[in-house]
């Protein structure tokens, strides 16, 4: 599927307004970390992957895991805007019997293709779809969106050294890097140090984004050609709550629901 940048800037106020409907329809949630990666994982969507609404269990779609599970609003609001599912089911985000948990659950909601939310695991997933797709001689493409303090975790950079090593050129990873997680920002928690350095001496391709909500430059990142044997990294610099005023660069808005007023600040901000 595919979109022109027009096209792809309503759908992406279109999917903030949902992240903003959906949190305040369940009083919990994580709108923040929402917000910051819409332009990713709509043009991930939008402009690079084989994906059927109709036939979400195709054999041969593209993949995507969300490793930053937490982030669900956001995937749960561009599958919604493509057809995957109906907007009515909004209403039923993080409620028992629900079919959009408060984490991606592959069993539950079409268009997920693996249930992340431990932090650390989903990008291991991501390396595992993509390994399988080179044995099993497929053209796929997989696609996976990291939190930057999810990087803290050992286990994404055990993934990395995996991807390297087994040359998964139909790999692209995103890191949403927008510089705050739950208990404070990155630097104070556990400083990351260089990231793009470190990608890089990990083995990837790696293209640096100034500003991960500018959506020109997320195609342009997107659109740059692979190179053999080699998996890709996109390191993109982001906005906590982007879109929301009161919510941008604000730690608080992590796990934090906006209430009714807030809804409709936040909605006349994004028809504005």
């Amino acid at each position: 599927m595919n979109m022109n940048t027009a096209q792809l800037q309503s759908f992406c106020t279109a999917v903030r307004r949902d992240i903003i409907n959906m949190t305040a329809n369940a009083g919990s949630g994580h709108p923040g970390g929402s917000l910051s990666a819409v332009e990713l994982v709509s043009a991930i969507f939008c402009t690079q992957m084989r994906v059927d609404p109709k036939n979400p269990r195709d054999p041969d779609r593209d993949r995507f895991v969300l490793s930053k599970g937490h982030a669900a609003p956001c995937y749960y609001g561009v599958l919604a805007e493509l057809g995957f599912f109906d907007r009515a089911e909004f209403e039923t985000f993080r409620q028992l019997h629900g079919i959009l948990q408060g984490h991606p659950d592959m069993k539950k909601t079409p268009g997920v293709d693996a249930s992340t939310g431990s932090l650390g695991q989903g990008v291991s997933i991501a390396v595992g779809m993509a390994l399988a797709a080179k044995h099993m001689g497929k053209d796929t493409k997989v696609f996976t969106v990291l939190g930057d303090g999810e990087c803290q975790e050992g286990q994404v950079w055990e993934a990395f050294m995996a991807a390297n090593h087994y040359k998964l050129d139909n790999l692209t990873v995103v890191v949403d890097n927008n510089g705050l997680q739950i208990d404070g920002s990155n630097d104070e928690v556990m400083g990351l140090g260089d990231m793009a350095a470190k990608l890089r001496a990990f083995g990837f391709q790696t293209i640096e984004v100034s500003d991960g909500n500018d959506l020109e430059q997320v195609l342009s990142a997107l659109g740059t050609p692979g190179q053999p044997g080699r998996p890709r990294a996109i390191l993109a610099h982001t906005c906590k709550g982007r879109g929301v005023s009161f919510m941008e660069g604000q730690v608080g808005w992590h796990g934090k629901a906006p209430s009714e007023d807030q809804r409709r600040q936040a909605l006349q901000e994004l028809e504005g």
